[in-house]
């Protein structure tokens, strides 16, 4: 959380961001930042702040805003102020490094939109890479977005770029909680009950080495580790390779008194081939997890039962 006083150097985009006033110390009012230096790349082309009211007062140097089709030349002691919603231009009015005040009014998101500015990856005009541009979109749009397309369309172009995915499958097992996990917490087990999808699976340390596939014509390679295990309920792996993500096994006893099994599954496509097809092949890929899945329903319960009566 940005406080007064912070400073956020950005210097693909030529510019330092001096905080003067944030959400947190004026309750939400405005957010006021010094942007010292000379701005390119991304933030000198036309945009738009979504509900905010965006108040320039030049301190040194000179600045050009371009707004409702007029060009304005500031320099040290002008104003300027840009109503919420309105498309318009800044850019350096000299070739001396210039400090422009900038105040925004309600703060909204503001504080996040400058201190995302130095996370972003960039090319070396100060333009985001596609990936990183894509998530700053999905993200922050409303704090400051380029003026056309409209912020709809380019959010659903971010959409396409986005390897990440979010999966949750539910099913009941008719075995008892404490027997279900205690296979899930086996990640060497996998092969035997996954069937179709697991290959191989082997324990070196703290990590399960897997070896799987799906319906498509691709092998991964991955590795997880256990971060959170209170049997019999919750368990959570965290896996790494050709797939990176967070996975969630949450058992509860069901009416029954079997158990009612949730997989949360948030995955991020790393390997080079899944993230270049990601944005054509989004909907297959997702078919793709949903036959998994249904290997692991179809093998979880006599997997369980039958490991159950051979330990009775």
């Amino acid at each position: 959380m940005a406080k007064p006083g912070d400073v956020i150097d950005v210097p693909e985009l030529g510019v330092r961001v001096e905080f003067r006033a944030t959400a947190e110390s004026t309750a939400g009012e405005y957010t006021e930042v010094d942007v010292i230096g000379e701005p390119r790349g991304f933030i000198t082309v036309a945009h738009v702040h979504v509900g905010v009211t965006e108040h320039h007062t030049v301190i040194e140097g000179a600045m050009i805003v371009k707004l409702h089709g007029k060009t304005h030349v500031l320099t040290a002691g002008d104003e300027i102020t840009i109503p919420p919603d309105t498309p318009h231009v800044q850019k350096p009015g000299s070739a001396e490094p210039g400090r422009i005040r900038i105040r925004l009014t309600p703060s909204g998101r503001s504080d996040e939109f400058f201190t995302r500015l130095a996370e972003l990856e960039y090319n070396r005009f100060g333009f985001p890479k596609p990936l990183s541009g894509a998530k700053f979109v999905r993200e922050l749009g409303e704090a400051g977005h380029a003026a056309r397309p409209s912020l709809k369309t380019q959010q659903r172009i971010a959409a396409l770029l986005d390897d990440e995915y979010t999966f949750v499958d539910e099913w009941d097992v008719a075995a008892p909680p404490e027997d279900v996990f205690d296979a899930l917490a086996d990640g060497t087990t996998y092969p035997q009950w996954w069937k179709g999808v697991y290959i191989s699976a082997t324990e070196d340390g703290e990590y399960t080495h897997q070896h799987f596939k799906g319906r498509l014509p691709y092998h991964l390679h991955t590795r997880t580790r256990t971060i959170h295990s209170e049997r019999p309920h919750r368990l959570q792996g965290e896996t790494d390779g050709d797939l990176r993500g967070t996975g969630i096994w949450t058992l509860s006893e069901n009416a029954d008194g079997g158990t009612h099994v949730r997989f949360d599954w948030q995955v991020h496509a790393d390997r080079r081939l899944l993230k270049l097809l990601t944005p054509f092949l989004r909907p297959v890929l997702r078919w793709n997890h949903t036959w998994a899945i249904a290997r692991a329903m179809d093998g979880l319960e006599p997997y369980v039962r039958e490991r159950v009566k051979l330990t009775a």
